[in-house]
């Protein structure tokens, strides 16, 4: 069989056996096409760890509606498409959030993870408020939703995984990285406050 017709052969005999419950089968597939999905996911949010996450997430919705894909069609076209369609949705849903934290966050209803409380609980409301839309902002999307999920609107670990349809271990972990980097930002941000110059303010 020439080589350039193994591809097509290979990948229907992976869905084949995926389908029947071969792990081994749906991990190659996985391996073969994770690079391409990549390049879709790393177009829609241009940051590498924002990328792999919502790469991981396509794959894992892919897998659910592997048995939906026509054998007649192209497999990678139809790959392709869905991790677009699924990019699409995704960036809609963070622009949603985005409006939503603009619109109704209250800084009395977030506490920042810093190692310094007590300099940033000085600051004005008026202050915090901003301090705090600037530095989540600043976070990656998939993080941002993570930690408002759990720390504002205290979702349980299973509620998250259940709402963003992803392993418990998954939200776990972005909700840890999303307070490490909130916690950073927030510190970045009070750093650049006490260095604004004080005027009018006796010695």
């Amino acid at each position: 069989m020439p080589p350039e017709s193994q591809p097509a052969t290979s990948i229907d005999d992976l869905i084949e056996r995926c389908l029947n419950g071969d792990q081994q089968a749906w991990e190659q597939i996985v391996r073969q096409h994770w690079r391409k999905v990549f390049n879709v996911a790393y177009k829609f949010v241009a940051k590498h760890d924002e990328a792999e996450d919502l790469t991981q997430d396509i794959f894992l919705k892919i897998f659910k509606s592997l048995d939906t894909f026509d054998r007649r069609a192209n497999f990678q076209t139809w790959l392709i498409s869905v991790s677009r369609n699924l990019c699409i949705d995704h960036y809609r849903s963070v622009r949603k959030e985005r409006e939503t934290v603009n619109r109704d966050i209250d800084p009395a209803e977030l506490t920042p993870v810093s190692s310094d409380k007590s300099a940033y609980a000085r600051l004005e409301t008026r202050d915090r408020v901003q301090m705090l839309r600037e530095a989540l902002d600043k976070l990656p999307p998939t993080l941002r939703t993570a930690v408002m999920l759990r720390d504002i609107q205290e979702f349980s670990y299973q509620e998250i995984a259940t709402k963003l349809k992803l392993p418990e271990g998954t939200v776990k972990s972005r909700i840890n990285r999303g307070r490490t980097e909130l916690a950073r930002q927030i510190q970045r941000l009070r750093q650049q406050q006490e260095e604004i110059p004080r005027t009018g303010v006796s010695g």
